[in-house]
Order: C-alpha cells, then sequence, then structure tokens
C-alpha cells in the first residue's frame, strides 16, 4: 500500500489592510494588495494522507466528516497539487481548527495553509514559501498570508502567477493583539459573497481601492520605522472605510452587531485613558484591538467591564507555517 503523508500548523492572520474583492474571481486574484498580522493563538492542524487505495477524496473537520459540498471543495484544491506533482492518488484530510470556524476569525485562511504546507511536504514539492502561497490562495485568499509569520504583504501582482505573499517583518517588537469575541458562530453573509457584492454595487468601492493602496505604502513604512501609534491609526481608518463600502452597498448590509459598536466604544474609551490602542473588524462582527503586547494584561482587565472574560482572548504574533513530527489527534477520524 503506497502513503504519502504529512501534517502541517498555520496560524489565522488578521487583515490590517483589508483584502476586499477580487479581479479574477476564478484564480482569486484581488483587487488590490493587503498587510496582515498572524496570531499564535489560533490556529489549524491539517494532515494529509495521499493513499494508491483511495477512490475518492475524504474530509474530516474536527473529526467530522465533511458532506460532498466541503468535500468537493478541497478536491478541487487538491488537485493543484496533483497537477504539479503528477502524483493522481485521492487524499483524506483531516483538519483540526483552533479558531471558531467562518466567524470573522480567518479559520479558512489558517485552514488552507496548513493543507497547502502538508501537501508541499506529502508529495516532496520543490517550492518556496512564497510560491506556495500562490497554491493556498486558491482555498482562500487571505490564506496566502498565514504562509508567513509576523506582519506579511500579499502582493495583488498582475496575473495568477505574482500573486502571492511577501515577509515584510516578524514583528518580533511590541505588538499584541486582543479579540473580543462577540459572536463565535458562522456569519449570515460570507466573505466571498460580501465582498463580490460591494464589488458590484457600492459606489464607495473604488474609492475604496484607490485609498487602501495608500495606506498599505504608509503602513509599510511605519511598520519598518517600528511607529506603533501610527500603524495602529492606518489599521484601523482602513477598516472602517471597508466596511461604509458594505454600507453604500444596494442592498445595503453590515457585520455589525450591537456589542460590535461597544468594544469600538470600548477601545475609544481606552484610548482617552491613555492606551495606545486600535480597532480592527474583519468580514464578521468580532473586533480585534491591536495594542503593545506589553500593556495587554491591563487591556484586558479594563476590557472587563464591558465583556464577559471568555469573550476577551489575547494573543501575540504568530509564525510560518510548521510540519509537525507528529500527529496528536484521532487517525480514525
Amino acid at each position: 500500500m503506497s502513503i504519502k503523508e504529512a501534517y502541517c500548523r498555520a496560524h489565522t492572520n488578521i487583515a490590517l489592510i483589508k483584502y476586499w474583492g477580487k479581479s479574477d474571481p476564478v484564480n482569486i486574484v484581488p483587487t488590490s494588495s493587503s498587510l496582515s498580522l498572524t496570531l499564535d493563538r489560533f490556529y489549524t492542524d491539517t494532515r494529509v494522507s495521499f493513499q494508491a487505495q483511495l477512490d475518492q477524496d475524504q474530509f474530516f473537520l474536527n473529526g467530522q466528516e465533511q458532506e460532498k459540498a466541503e468535500r468537493d471543495k478541497i478536491s478541487r484544491f487538491l488537485d493543484h497539487f496533483r497537477q504539479l506533482s503528477g502524483v493522481n492518488y485521492r487524499a483524506q484530510v483531516s483538519s483540526y481548527n483552533h479558531v471558531p470556524t467562518a466567524a470573522g476569525l480567518a479559520s479558512s485562511a489558517s485552514a488552507y495553509a496548513a493543507l497547502a504546507g502538508a501537501c508541499r511536504e506529502a508529495l516532496d514539492l520543490d517550492l518556496t514559501d512564497s510560491q506556495l502561497s500562490r497554491f493556498a490562495r486558491r482555498g482562500s485568499g487571505s490564506a496566502t498570508r498565514s504562509i508567513f509569520g509576523g506582519f506579511v504583504e500579499w502582493s495583488q501582482g498582475s496575473s495568477p502567477e505574482n500573486s502571492m505573499a511577501i515577509p515584510i517583518d516578524a514583528a518580533n517588537w511590541d505588538i499584541g493583539m486582543v479579540v473580543i469575541a462577540v459572536n463565535k458562530g458562522a456569519k449570515k453573509i460570507s466573505s466571498r459573497q460580501g465582498m463580490a457584492h460591494t464589488l458590484a454595487t457600492s459606489p464607495f468601492y473604488e474609492e475604496w481601492v484607490k485609498q487602501s493602496r495608500q495606506d498599505l505604502d504608509e503602513i509599510k513604512t511605519a511598520i519598518a520605522q517600528r511607529d506603533f501609534t501610527t500603524v495602529g491609526q492606518i489599521a484601523e481608518a482602513n477598516a472602517m472605510r471597508m466596511h461604509a463600502t458594505t454600507l453604500a452597498a444596494n442592498p445595503p448590509f453590515t457585520y455589525f452587531e450591537e456589542e460590535t459598536l461597544t468594544a469600538i466604544r470600548a477601545v475609544q474609551d481606552l484610548r482617552a485613558a491613555g492606551y495606545d490602542v486600535y480597532y480592527t473588524i474583519d468580514a464578521g462582527p468580532n473586533v480585534k484591538i491591536l495594542c503593545p503586547a506589553s500593556q495587554m494584561t491591563a487591556i484586558e482587565e479594563a476590557l472587563g467591564q464591558y465583556f464577559a472574560s471568555e469573550k476577551i482572548i489575547s494573543t501575540l504574533p504568530g509564525g510560518p507555517i510548521q510540519i509537525l513530527s507528529e500527529w496528536t489527534y484521532d487517525n480514525n477520524d
């Protein structure tokens, strides 16, 4: 029996300059470049096992076998690696998300980055990390950035061949993030649906793309200078501009919930009290607070007057994908 198997871990990332819209929906090429911070606390572990005797791909998520629609997505993703390697075996994929799925906390980013890393290892493919990020992109755009740790740019590129991730900075300075998990349930409008609708109908969209490109240049300069305050200010403004495009869509929609607004006010109150804190919000209700790592404990305590402790999660920057030497989950999943 011939088996090619590997295990990989990848961390989620939170975009500080948002990815919001595709110029090429088939190949998942964005309308503009984006920049993110990889997070240590949230990650996905994935095992891929290419087996000669399998007659179809199998996909297990958190120990539960997934239905055909989800399995077909994984099969299409695996096909890219099968085509490159010349190995045509079907595969069993087992993933464990240590992050709520479809809640706006980038679970798809860590999931597809982990699967891409496992496929490269199992099939012994000669791909650099940036080249691998092109493959991760085909599963989920944000997965491009989860190949690397720290601050990462997803360069828009001019074609599917050069739209890829580039590491910017290891973020090994006084950087942290406090996540306010307003709602860990699946969102009603997926990121994919939301960005397509916004691109097609929002009169603000074209200006948002133009401004986002300027934001990217400015935040990269601020990161190089380790100017935390400017990084935070740019990230906060960029996030709110993205959400403004959804409010201007036709029909309009929002990912905000009542507690999202409470979290925004809490950050503003903390800033007025002297904390150097800034919020960012992706396609979901949860709020992420960029802050100095040295202030995280105090910020958690201060947020306790607004939210239950189980909704407040602190994290440091995360690293790049990691090949695991053993699989600690149930292999019979």
